[in-house]
């Protein structure tokens, strides 16, 4: 039997961080939740050898490190080389969706606004 997949939300924003899991949830009850309130508590995470998610989301937006220096940052980890990333924003500029890219994401993604829309999407990316 597979291990459960283990998700890594980092949002500063407590609601959006219930929001995810509880939509992860409901595709699959078995879904590991993780969560970091901004990029420096996500790198101090991830900082232990034995923590390897299978799928990272980051907000674009948190404050002390933001999405685009924690996606930059993740990317330097050897063992995470090859790990979905998704960076999410209620929404941006085109150039900053192809910058994330550039610079590593798997997919730029606008946050949905209801649970619906957002169970959606993540079963696309966690089936």
């Amino acid at each position: 039997m597979a291990s459960p997949k283990q998700c890594f939300f980092i949002d500063d924003d407590a609601d959006d961080q219930d929001f995810f899991c509880d939509a992860a949830h409901t595709i699959d009850s078995t879904i590991q939740c993780t969560f970091a309130n901004n990029g420096i508590e996500a790198m101090s995470r991830l900082s232990d050898e034995n923590f390897s998610p299978d799928v990272i989301f980051i907000d674009m937006n948190m404050p002390m490190m933001g999405g685009r220096e924690t996606l930059e940052e993740i990317r330097k980890i050897n063992r995470l080389n090859k790990t979905a990333i998704y960076v999410y924003s209620t929404g941006v500029a085109p150039n900053v969706a192809e910058e994330m890219l550039a610079l590593g994401a798997t997919e730029f993604l606008t946050k949905p606004s209801n649970m619906t829309d957002l169970q959606q999407l993540l079963e696309k990316i966690l089936k």
